[in-house]
């Protein structure tokens, strides 16, 4: 995102719209003594749009350039309005749960693990990703990948979790890694992402999914809570209404 000085007044109206916090500085006009203008600090925008969606400005100042590769990036997880291709998904992710129903990715037996990298006012960058991802599948707990996500799509190497060079100095609003594993191996991978907490120079949470058998109760439940993990409540759940449905039991009708 950026600012036309010809056009800009230095108001800061755009200021508390900006998720990364304040990251303006006040530059004079090259050609006009005296005129200030508002330049966004490239490095650690993350092209979210927020700013100019909120149509603040009063003169119309702030623009979104047509960036090459590979700051586009940036957009692609940052903007929720931007559809990834891989995904057809507006946003960062992917569905996820959200039709496991009709799409049957998370099966009994196995756990959904997401971690979000990033947040609003941090952010992160994609060298620290690469930290996390390549954590996950360096260790021996047959974590598969979603190949629908788009920090997979920025993959070199999506045997190892390492991500192409060219994007590892981008930066997102919040990034999230995708996949699943055996419920059985769901410690040994927490305890995975806990070590990498300890590498990464920003904030991430995980998230957990699994499916609920027919006779009630979340597998997961008793895991995270003989490992002394906090957990919210504020989950999000698939009611099971989607059509045609996929059938995770053979006695099913």
């Amino acid at each position: 995102m950026k600012a036309d000085q010809d056009k800009c007044i230095a108001c800061k109206r755009c200021f508390p719209y900006c998720p990364m916090g304040r990251i303006h500085t006040f530059k004079r006009h090259d050609k006009i003594p005296g005129r200030v203008f508002i330049e966004i600090d490239q490095d650690a925008c993350t092209d979210c749009g927020m700013c100019l969606r909120a149509n603040i400005c009063p003169v119309s100042a702030l623009f979104q350039p047509e960036d090459p590769w590979p700051r586009e990036v940036r957009r692609i997880l940052s903007n929720p309005f931007i559809e990834f291709a891989g995904s057809q998904v507006p946003g960062r992710g992917t569905e996820e749960m959200k039709t496991n129903d009709v799409k049957g990715t998370f099966l009994p037996g196995e756990v959904g693990i997401g971690i979000e990298l990033g947040r609003p006012g941090v952010g992160a960058y994609f060298r620290d990703v690469e930290i996390v991802a390549m954590a996950l599948m360096g260790a021996n707990i047959g974590y598969q990948l979603a190949m629908e996500n788009p920090v997979t799509h920025f993959m070199s190497d999506k045997t190892t979790g390492k991500l192409r060079d060219d994007v590892l100095n981008e930066k997102a609003t919040s990034a999230i890694i995708e996949g699943k594993c055996k419920l059985k191996m769901l410690p040994e991978a927490l305890e995975v992402l806990k070590e990498a907490a300890k590498k990464v120079n920003t904030v991430f949470s995980v998230e957990v999914i699994t499916k609920v058998p027919p006779e009630g109760g979340v597998p997961i439940k008793p895991i995270l809570e003989k490992l002394g993990y906090w957990y919210s409540i504020n989950s999000k759940n698939n009611m099971g209404l989607g059509l045609p449905t996929f059938k995770f039991y053979d006695d099913e009708k």
